[in-house]
């Protein structure tokens, strides 16, 4: 796997379980970043921590890592080669592809010792 870069996303984010059937709100285009995925069982909203409603529990605390893409479809390993030694290290995350790129979550209180790691695994990060 060859090098990846990645840039850190400056605002603090928010990982959100609703029901559902939840609709999907539209203060979201508030957020610079916002993430929604809908399956049978959840409604799952990834979005600015100051703007969740108060109403809704949160896991807060999130920093996002933000591959430089576009990632061709037929590379492998890109999302392994950042997960697996952070796994290593114990640092949880929180991952979410789009059609350009990969973005991975770290908590807050992680992202120095994540940095790290993923420089020393040989990857760049502005």
């Amino acid at each position: 796997m060859k090098s990846l870069s990645l840039i850190i996303l400056p605002q603090r984010l928010a990982i959100c379980r609703l029901l559902p059937d939840e609709p999907i709100p539209e203060f979201f285009s508030h957020s610079p970043f916002w993430s929604i995925t809908r399956t049978s069982d959840e409604l799952s909203v990834v979005l600015s921590e100051e703007i969740v409603p108060a109403d809704w529990k949160p896991e807060t605390g999130w920093r996002c890592f933000k591959v430089i893409g576009p990632l061709d479809f037929d590379l492998t390993g890109s999302l392994a080669s950042l997960a697996m030694p952070l796994c290593e290290a114990g640092v949880s995350i929180f991952a979410i592809s789009t059609y350009d790129t990969d973005y991975l979550l770290v908590r807050e209180e992680s992202l120095e010792k994540a940095t790290q790691i993923l420089l020393e695994s040989g990857h760049v990060v502005t």
